[in-house]
């Protein structure tokens, strides 16, 4: 699932190239990706695009009048973009009536890929939503007004911006697992499963140390190890992509979970970049843990059976329980 460092990727090379710019037509082929019905898609045709910034994991583009499209990409979800405008419609053979054709295509839309769900074509190119996945997760949602918006914020704190005092206070309001607390999107806003592997090995911690146990000095590393993880990531994927502006779009690959430079998330069996001991992983349903035993757990490997006892307690079973 994109996090906040990559869905700030996406926002700031979507900014670059679409606001100011207009919206000429919204076609969504996969009905599953739709999650609103008023306003309707079409709503958006004919508005100029006023700014595009992050709402947790969402991306959120603004249109003149107030309008907002809110995507959430989920796991499998992806942005894609051209410089070079998308026919309008299906297709370029389409009658006249294919003007009234704005949600549904499914299979009959040619000229469109397995995984496309959405276009938009703005008079500066064609943004495409596209979903690698046969587990249909992500969403659309056309938003009249600031008051209708706020219903999509999960409400967790920025940990980029939020106080020490935020942080410890919204870390500690329950006792959770750290992993869970961390990737809680009612207290940490953008924060998922891959980031926080690289947090807790950042700041030392155990990802199954409970939050009422920290002491003072381990809660300050940790808001430290946060703030200076995502924001040092942020920086290194706009640099990447968007240097010179307005740079690349990122396209196939470039937006994931498994990056090499990552110290732990996804680096089972390889060595700690700081220890060389080998990297641990606790599986539970549909997500991992990854760890250094070394560096975060007193050397002790956490036995995976058992952990998922207790992590039963404290672990979403799905991916959309983690986004509830």
């Amino acid at each position: 699932m994109p996090e906040l460092p990559d869905i700030e990727l996406y926002c700031e090379a979507l900014r670059r190239r679409v606001v100011g710019h207009t919206a000429k037509s919204i076609i969504v082929k996969s009905v599953f990706l739709l999650r609103s019905v008023e306003p309707p898609v079409e709503a958006i045709e004919g508005r100029l695009v006023r700014g595009v910034w992050r709402l947790g994991k969402r991306v959120v583009v603004e249109f003149e009048g107030e309008l907002f499209v809110v995507i959430h990409l989920m796991i499998a979800g992806r942005l894609r973009w051209a410089d070079a405008p998308a026919p309008d419609f299906a297709s370029p053979d389409a009658g006249p009536e294919s003007a009234k054709v704005r949600v549904g295509l499914g299979a009959n839309a040619s000229g469109w890929s397995k995984i496309d769900l959405a276009r938009i074509r703005f008079d500066s190119g064609t943004l495409t939503i596209t979903e690698a996945s046969q587990k249909k997760r992500a969403g659309l949602w056309v938003v009249a007004g600031r008051e209708g918006l706020h219903e999509h914020d999960p409400g967790g704190v920025e940990p980029l911006t939020c106080t020490r005092a935020e942080f410890v206070a919204t870390l500690t309001r329950e006792n959770r697992t750290l992993k869970r607390a961390l990737t809680n999107p009612h207290a940490f806003a953008g924060i998922g499963n891959a980031y926080s592997d690289e947090i807790l090995h950042a700041a030392r911690l155990s990802p199954i140390a409970l939050t009422g146990k920290l002491r003072s000095e381990q809660l300050a590393h940790l808001h430290e190890a946060t703030r200076d993880t995502l924001a040092m990531w942020a920086a290194k994927l706009k640099g990447e992509f968007l240097e010179p502006p307005p740079g690349r779009f990122p396209g196939p690959g470039d937006v994931t979970a498994f990056r090499p430079d990552f110290a732990v998330h996804g680096k089972f069996g390889q060595p700690c970049p700081v220890c060389g001991h080998k990297v641990q992983r606790i599986i539970y349903s549909e997500n991992e843990v990854n760890y250094c035993p070394t560096c975060q757990t007193g050397g002790k490997v956490l036995a995976d059976r058992s952990m998922s006892r207790l992590l039963g307690k404290d672990w979403p079973r799905t991916v959309e329980e983690w986004e509830a």
